[in-house]
């Protein structure tokens, strides 16, 4: 019989006894100066996910917001203190991982198949970025009050930061080999939290300053940061009151999102489930807290969970207002468990949110006409999606004639840099040294997943004809058409504009400029005619998009004027109006095309925007010596107003 090792330690280069996985007690890491268990098994230990944990333990993902990698076996190095798993990671040789049939991620799958990508991990760090975007914003000593109370601004602002965070974790993340987490959302939230940029902490019942009915989200983390709904995953939200000398729950807000069936009455009214799936439900926590409710008859927000039609697995929050319980019951689910059920009435007089939606989803199936509309398709079916042409406002039958056309045409040579176009076959990927188009945009792509883009830069670069990679390439957004679902409409008072159908979430693509590139003297001419109303000028003065800081010169930079014409053709960007205050900027783009680039105007959303919600840009400002031509008063209507535009 072999020499026993000596007490206090285990011999792991032997194999002792053969036990099925399930049948084998947890052995946990020892924490520092703490010696091995003795003999026999450890006690087991069962620790809440979210804590508290045993000296020389940390919380796992999600709870820490950093995924957990499994360690590969064969290193037995004892681990003194909590590190991050992946630290000890070595990689296995290629061999031993396709032997095991571990393929990995498609990244290296692809690889494997004999392309020669060469996949690059730019040094970015994390710590440093989230200080930047701090900065950026002046948040980085978030106030105590704001913190509380928020207000409009306050509320934009955490809004704004944290999905930026998101997509840039999001970039840095896809262009690694091994993901270091599958939920930016949560990380960004997470830091967030850690920092301070949150808004709204004080539970409150009723409205929450700075969140406006029919306000969009799309990940619960931001319900969260800006105080209208606290659980990152429960469903029912409360607080205690204190009555009398003792303290009793209330709901202060609901997520109603399907998960538990739950059965809408109407617009303005839902029946909500009870929490607990798995036995009878029972009257406590958040069931107690809507029961105590319904007696006392406090507002409860409701924020209703809606498929999100860009992202199959995905949901889109909408913020239906305030509404009462009206009654309760106890009845049977389908499980033969007992369900409570809440029926909750709408408060009247609020605007409509959710019903809205229902009639914009009865438009696209046929089952009710748009009330207005003129023309079906203004597009004559030139663009991927149909845009409607509709007055509800006056008895106008359109605006002036002009031909529709999705492109930018080039009426003379331009200077231009030469491009020869990226050999990747497949698609161009991210963190691929081999890519030229890639590394012309500082080795990431500029946009992820759903075609949202990062960040505001001074230029991006896009794959052109001369590149090999496919039409469907995340790097050729703006070649792609309309993606969502866009009606021209007449305003009340600023002439013809441009709103969607459709939820659009902040960094979406929403089109090109399309028209005639003229120089000065054209354009000139054209404002001495008073017909600049279709026209881009990319010579004006535009700041910073102050909400999309993405590097350190971050406004436009055209490589040469370039002014656009879209009095006689052009597309949908021809009616989008200036707000001082907008839900877009616009993006320089350089698409490569026979060796050379070809300069393209996109549009990006700021931020989140709700369906019908008219979509504006910033047109710029004039250099001083022009200041007393093309001024015109401006009706934006935003708080932030110059009163004029140009």
């Amino acid at each position: 019989m072999e020499e026993s090792p000596g007490e206090g330690s285990i011999d792991k280069s032997r194999v002792l006894n053969v036990t099925p996985l399930r049948t084998l007690t947890p052995v946990f890491s020892s924490p520092p100066n703490f010696n091995s268990f003795p003999q026999g098994s450890p006690p087991f230990v069962c620790v809440p996910p979210a804590g508290p944990f045993p000296p020389g333990f940390s919380p796992f993902f999600p709870f820490s917001g950093i995924q957990n990698q499994s360690v590969p076996s064969g290193d037995h190095t004892p681990i003194s203190s909590a590190v991050p798993i992946n630290s000890f990671r070595s990689p296995e040789p290629r061999s031993a991982r396709e032997a095991n049939g571990n393929a990995g991620s498609s990244r290296r799958a692809y690889k494997a198949r004999g392309k020669k990508e060469k996949i690059v991990s730019p040094d970015v760090d994390l710590d440093v970025m989230v200080e930047n975007i701090l900065q950026s914003y002046n948040l980085v000593e978030f106030e105590e009050a704001r913190r509380y109370d928020g207000d409009k601004d306050s509320v934009g602002h955490v809004l704004l930061v944290f999905n930026l965070l998101r997509r840039q974790i999001a970039q840095l993340e896809e262009s690694k080999e091994a993901t270091l987490s599958k939920r930016p959302d949560l990380k960004a939230g997470n830091v967030l939290m850690t920092k301070g940029v949150r808004t709204n902490v004080k539970k409150r019942v009723g409205a929450v300053p700075g969140v406006e009915i029919g306000d969009i989200f799309f990940f619960r983390m931001e319900l969260c940061t800006i105080g209208l709904h606290a659980p990152i995953m429960a469903g029912i939200d409360y607080m205690s009151v204190k009555i009398s000398l003792d303290e009793e729950p209330i709901a202060v807000s609901i997520v109603s999102s399907g998960g538990y069936k739950d059965d809408v009455e109407d617009d303005d009214g839902l029946i909500y489930s009870g929490q607990g799936k798995e036995m009878d439900q029972k009257l406590e926590r958040g069931n107690l807290a809507l029961e105590k409710s319904l007696h006392r008859g406090n507002d409860i927000r409701v924020i209703r969970g809606i498929k999100d039609v860009g992202n199959p697995t995905g949901k889109v929050y909408v913020y239906d207002g305030l509404y009462r319980i009206q009654e309760s019951w106890v009845e049977k689910g389908k499980s033969g468990s007992n369900v409570f059920r809440y029926k909750l009435g709408r408060l009247p007089g609020q605007p409509d949110a959710y019903k809205l939606w229902k009639k914009i989803q009865q438009w696209k199936d046929g089952s009710i006409p748009r009330t207005g509309i003129i023309l079906p398709d203004l597009t004559s079916g030139a663009e991927t999606l149909p845009v409607s042409l509709v007055n509800d406002v006056d008895h106008e039958k359109g605006p002036a004639y002009f031909n529709y056309s999705p492109t930018l045409k080039y009426s003379k040579p331009v200077p231009r840099d030469p491009f020869v176009g990226c050999a990747c076959n497949g698609a161009c990927l991210p963190g691929n040294e081999n890519c030229d188009c890639v590394q012309k945009n500082g080795g990431y792509l500029p946009h992820i997943v759903n075609g949202v883009i990062v960040s505001q830069k001074s230029v991006i670069y896009e794959c052109g004809p001369p590149c090999r990679c496919p039409p469907t390439c995340r790097n050729r957004v703006s070649q792609g058409g309309l993606r969502v679902r866009l009606e021209v409409f007449k305003t009340k008072d600023r002439g013809w504009g441009l709103r969607s159908w459709d939820p659009i979430r902040a960094g979406a693509f929403i089109c090109v400029y399309a028209g005639e590139a003229v120089d000065d003297s054209k354009a000139q001419e054209l404002a001495g005619e008073n017909e600049d109303n279709h026209i881009f000028d990319g010579t004006r003065i535009y700041q910073p998009v102050e909400v999309l800081p993405g590097d350190l010169n971050n406004a436009p930079n055209l490589q040469y004027p370039l002014i656009i014409n879209a009095r006689n053709a052009g597309n949908v960007a021809r009616f989008i109006n200036h707000s001082c205050s907008p839900n877009l900027f616009w993006q320089p783009v350089l698409r490569g095309n026979s060796k050379e680039f070809d300069l393209h105007i996109a549009f990006y959303a700021i931020r989140h925007v709700p369906p019908m919600t008219e979509l504006t840009y910033s047109y710029g400002m004039v250099p001083p010596e022009k200041a007393d031509h093309g001024k015109k008063k401006c009706l934006c209507g935003s708080p932030k107003c110059r009163g004029f535009f140009y």
